[in-house]
């Protein structure tokens, strides 16, 4: 749940990346760094194991101004992609608001996409958070690769495993290139915000 302070008038909102290892989801992070320089806060904190994959998270607070007189905050994190850490990736879900599912596009990735959606709606459970009615978006990461000899998921496919159900936005990605990597921020958080209007306003 978003953290309000009537008194301060501020908002805190948390979104998280989640999704399989080395799926893109701190390269989104770094992409959005990189665009926002100037309106960012602080600096990115990134933990890393010695294989340089990410440990805990990466966490990205920046200002997107002010709604009806508070003051907004958009805290954005990743979980570690790695099955191993799925306490942490649990942890990292905490209070969520939000949620950005980074799957990879690649054939070989796919069953590690459907598992990692799994767990995510588990993880959520602990929580008593339902996937079907918290604010989500869909990237299929690494388009870029359709350059290269890498057999890759169509986006129909990815459709099918992945969003089916949920039927929630969904964005083609290149979190490298930066393809799509904003719009896939800017919509994850115009639908926290919506869902959030009602606690607030």
């Amino acid at each position: 749940m978003a953290l309000i302070n009537v008194k301060t008038k501020e908002v805190q909102i948390k979104i998280v990346y989640y999704g399989p290892g080395r799926g893109g989801k701190t390269t989104n992070l770094e992409y959005i760094n990189e665009t926002y320089r100037n309106q960012i806060k602080t600096e990115m904190v990134s933990l890393k194991t010695q294989d340089d994959r990410t440990l805990f998270f990466d966490f990205l607070p920046f200002d997107v101004g002010q709604i009806k007189g508070f003051d907004i905050t958009i805290q954005l994190y990743t979980v570690p992609g790695q099955v191993k850490y799925n306490a942490t990736r649990r942890l990292v879900l905490r209070g969520v608001d939000g949620i950005v599912f980074v799957a990879d596009v690649q054939k070989e990735q796919r069953k590690k996409n459907i598992d990692s959606l799994n767990q995510l709606y588990e993880n959520l459970e602990s929580y008593n958070l339902d996937l079907f009615n918290i604010p989500l978006v869909m990237q299929y990461n690494k388009i870029d690769l359709k350059k290269t000899p890498v057999p890759l998921l169509a986006s129909n496919i990815m459709q099918k495993d992945l969003n089916s159900m949920l039927r929630v936005p969904a964005f083609e990605a290149s979190a490298l290139n930066g393809g799509n990597v904003i719009a896939t921020l800017k919509k994850i958080i115009s639908m926290t915000l919506a869902s959030i209007q009602d606690q607030i306003f």
